[in-house]
C-alpha cells in the first residue's frame, strides 16, 4: 500500500483528498502547512506527495525546493494557476506533475498511479522496506538510495533490513549481531562497527551530506530521522 502525503491548508480539500485516496486503496498522511509537511517527510516513509502552492508560512514552491535538496519523492502540485510560465517554473524546481483546481478526481488518481508506477524500484509485485529515500527490495536482495543501486554485501543488507523493519528503534550491538548472525553475541563490538562503517561509506558515496545511521553512544545504532 503506497503512502501519500497531502500538504493542503484547506481542511475541506484535505479531507476530500484523504477520503478519495483512502477509497482508492492508498495510505494517507495529512499536513496543513509546509513546515508540518516537511516534518512528516523526515519522520515517515512516503511514496508520493500532493502539494498545494498557497500554504501559510512557507509557500509551496519553497517546500518543493527544500524537498528536492534531499529527496526525489514524486510530487504532484495542486494549483489554481494554469499558465505555461508557471508550469515551466514548477517543473524546473522539481515537480513531477501538476493538477489545476478544480480537478477531476479520476484524472488525479490516474496521474498518481503513473507517478507511483515510475518510482524505482517500487512495484506491486515486490516486497520492500523504505526509510526516507533508502529502499531495500527483499526479493531482489538489492538496496537503492535515491533510486541508485547500492553494492551491499550479505551482512550489510541484513543489518539494514533489521533496522528498516523497526525504523524508530535503538539497536544495541547485541541486538544487531544476534539478529543478523543468528548466534550468541560474545562481546566483539568490532564486527558490528566494521559492517556499519562500510554501510555508511556506501551511502555517503551517493548522498555525502545525508546521515542515515546514527550512533547512540553507549548503546548502539538507530536510523536517523
Amino acid at each position: 500500500m503506497a503512502k501519500i502525503l497531502i500538504i493542503e491548508d484547506d481542511p475541506h480539500i484535505n479531507q476530500m483528498l484523504g477520503e478519495l485516496l483512502t477509497q482508492a486503496g492508498y495510505s494517507i498522511l495529512s499536513a496543513y502547512s509546509g513546515t508540518e509537511g516537511l516534518m512528516l517527510i523526515k519522520a515517515e516513509s512516503i511514496d508520493l506527495i500532493l502539494l498545494d502552492l498557497l500554504l501559510p508560512g512557507k509557500l509551496g514552491e519553497d517546500v518543493l525546493a527544500e524537498i528536492r535538496q534531499t529527496s526525489q519523492i514524486p510530487i504532484i502540485v495542486l494549483t489554481a494557476i494554469d499558465d505555461e510560465e508557471s508550469t515551466i517554473s514548477l517543473l524546473k524546481i522539481g515537480a513531477n506533475d501538476y493538477v489545476t483546481k478544480p480537478f477531476n478526481n479520476e484524472i488525479l488518481l490516474a496521474r498518481i498511479e503513473v507517478q507511483l508506477r515510475n518510482v524505482i524500484p517500487r512495484t506491486a509485485e515486490t516486497k520492500q522496506l523504505q526509510f526516507k529515500d533508502l529502499t531495500l527490495d527483499l526479493e531482489l536482495f538489492q538496496g537503492y538510495l535515491d533510486g541508485h543501486p547500492l553494492d551491499l554485501l550479505n551482512r550489510e543488507f541484513e543489518i539494514l533490513k533489521v533496522m528498516l523493519e523497526n525504523p524508530k528503534k535503538v539497536f544495541s550491538k547485541n541486538n544487531l549481531y544476534e539478529s543478523v548472525w543468528q548466534e550468541d553475541f560474545l562481546g566483539n563490538d568490532n564486527v558490528i562497527n566494521v559492517h556499519v562503517s562500510k554501510i555508511r561509506t556506501k551511502l555517503a558515496k551517493i548522498k555525502p551530506d545525508e546521515e542515515y545511521i546514527q550512533t547512540v553512544w553507549g548503546i548502539g545504532f538507530k536510523l536517523k530521522a
